[in-house]
């Protein structure tokens, strides 16, 4: 048997310091993701139970449902009802991540645009809203959006409208509530961007003549790239499990996919059927990620880079 060298002791030590380092992580993603999840895909494989819970027996009943129901004789009918709210909850959340951006990039310029005094403060309000529990700034909304609320209120008065406008309880209120509780998500990560512009870019594209639209578009925005992919997929994907927001704002016949997993939890205790919801939710995400991973592969850092 070798003797162990000074060099490979060291090496050794290292390896198990690293080993030591990265333990802690490990075990928080097996403990907090990989095993619920497992359990999850596990449930979605199962029969429902009575009251609630599952039967240890084996039935892809959970994922027949999605597409099919079972008719009084026991044959399958095409059902597109659990796929029309996939389908909403997606236009929802496209709509919810276009309104941001087009409400969150001009404001991200302007902020990076201000000196940084100035820029510390409207950061700041852009982050008050955290502030403030979720429930309590969607209820604020109800008051705001119903047809004895604040907006309504005030049309009629000044003779704008002659009826109330039903703001609430429909896929508008829902987009609404949506954009305000997801749009610093969206400001955030593009004003990271900006503030590393180096403006006199813009400054020399004035002088070769290029108006404002020019070097908003072939200066401002392909440097501001990595921050509008990051803040489209900071809105978009909770947008897709949103619960709260199209609970009180869009009504019960406005569900979301997070509404729809909650009541096979909840009231129907159906928990195969909602543990298989999730799982469809997550290949859909995944499959979206991954597409977009390939699609901006190599361009710029991290594939988010300007090109």
């Amino acid at each position: 048997m070798q003797p162990v060298t000074a060099a490979t002791a060291a090496r050794r030590r290292a390896a198990l310091m690293r080993y030591a380092l990265v333990a802690p992580a490990i075990v928080i993603i097996v403990g907090f993701m990989v095993l619920p999840l497992g359990l999850m895909l596990t449930y979605s494989f199962l029969e429902p139970g009575r009251y609630g819970g599952v039967v240890w027996s084996y039935s892809p009943e959970a994922y027949i449902r999605f597409f099919f129901e079972r008719d009084l004789d026991d044959s399958l009918v095409f059902n597109l009802a659990y796929v029309r709210i996939f389908f909403r909850s997606f236009a929802l959340a496209f709509v919810t991540t276009l309104v941001a951006l087009l409400i969150g990039f001009p404001a991200a310029l302007y902020i990076a645009m201000q000196s940084p005094r100035w820029r510390n403060f409207l950061i700041f309000l852009v982050t008050v809203p955290f502030w403030t529990n979720l429930l309590v700034r969607n209820y604020a909304w109800i008051l705001i959006l119903r047809e004895q609320g604040l907006i309504n209120e005030g049309l009629l008065a000044v003779g704008v409208i002659e009826a109330p406008i039903r703001m609430i309880y429909n896929n508008f209120g829902i987009t609404v509530g949506l954009v305000y509780s997801f749009i610093p998500f969206m400001v955030l990560p593009i004003y990271a961007s900006l503030e590393r512009i180096d403006f006199r870019l813009v400054e020399a594209a004035y002088d070769l003549g290029a108006n404002r639209w020019q070097a908003l578009r072939r200066i401002i925005l392909p440097l501001a790239r990595p921050g509008i992919y990051a803040g489209c997929i900071l809105v978009f994907i909770p947008c897709l499990g949103a619960y709260v927001t199209p609970a009180l704002l869009g009504g019960g016949r406005n569900l979301m996919i997070g509404n729809l997993i909650q009541l096979q939890f909840g009231a129907s205790q159906n928990w195969p059927f909602g543990a298989a919801l999730a799982f469809v939710l997550m290949a859909i995400v995944l499959l979206s990620m991954l597409f977009y991973l390939w699609r901006f592969r190599g361009r710029g850092t991290g594939g988010l880079g300007v090109g």
